[in-house]
């Protein structure tokens, strides 16, 4: 078990980047102390901690800190290789194919899925729905070949992949809620839609996840923002 005082993490709860930061730590078991970020004022310690990006998450290990959440993940698999489940595969091609499909969803499913994030209008979210189908359609197959018929992208436990698509789930929950789509449907995407539910079910992932009626209000606000005139101010 790593110390509080030893293990920072900056985050924002609503961010989720930093959930998967936390769901990497709660899978290892180890306990640490959270710092909430407020992205409009940003603290001197993210700052210095994260001066390329100064974004969440941040791990500060020992003092030193570990920026990007898909390196904090496997930062956190590493460091504590022999605590808790591996997040990551013993066979090297298996690891590669883990980052690979992490890399997909970061670069190609949230890039498409962001457009209907942002949307405000009907005509917007239809055409950004039509273009993040095909994301998903991917990660469906690949979901199917990763698994080879398993619980997750991982195999037995959750690993890399999971983590990466899964910190969206609840986001993905309330950007449907407000756009009137279904983005993991279980008639079009078996796998995925039995996958979401089993990965919000394990105890590690429901610690991290913001409360929904919570975010959906922090997500009203913010399409009410993007719509005025003057906007959000950019979104972190």
């Amino acid at each position: 078990m790593a110390a509080g005082g030893e293990l920072q993490l900056l985050g924002s709860w609503y961010s989720p980047y930093a959930i998967r930061a936390k769901v990497a730590l709660g899978l290892k078991g180890l306990s640490y102390q959270y710092l909430e970020e407020d992205l409009s004022s940003k603290s001197d310690l993210l700052l210095k901690s994260n001066p390329v990006h100064k974004k969440v998450p941040v791990l500060v290990h020992g003092g030193r800190p570990v920026c990007e959440s898909l390196v904090v993940v496997q930062y956190v698999d590493e460091a504590w290789a022999g605590t808790g489940p591996p997040l990551l595969p013993a066979d090297a091609r298996d690891r590669a194919t883990a980052r690979f499909w992490a890399a997909f969803i970061d670069d190609k499913f949230f890039k498409a899925w962001r457009e209907l994030f942002r949307s405000t209008t009907d005509g917007q979210r239809a055409e950004a729905f039509g273009n993040v189908v095909p994301q998903v359609e991917t990660l469906e197959q690949a979901f199917m070949e990763c698994s080879k018929g398993k619980a997750f992208f991982g195999g037995d436990a959750i690993g890399l992949a999971d983590i990466a698509l899964g910190s969206f789930l609840v986001w993905i929950q309330v950007v449907d809620e407000v756009s009137g789509t279904k983005l993991l449907d279980g008639a079009r995407f078996p796998g995925l839609a039995a996958w979401a539910e089993r990965f919000l079910s394990v105890d590690a992932v429901k610690d991290a996840m913001p409360e929904f009626e919570r975010l959906l209000e922090h997500y009203k606000g913010f399409l009410a923002k993007l719509a005025s005139p003057a906007g959000p101010g950019g979104y972190s």
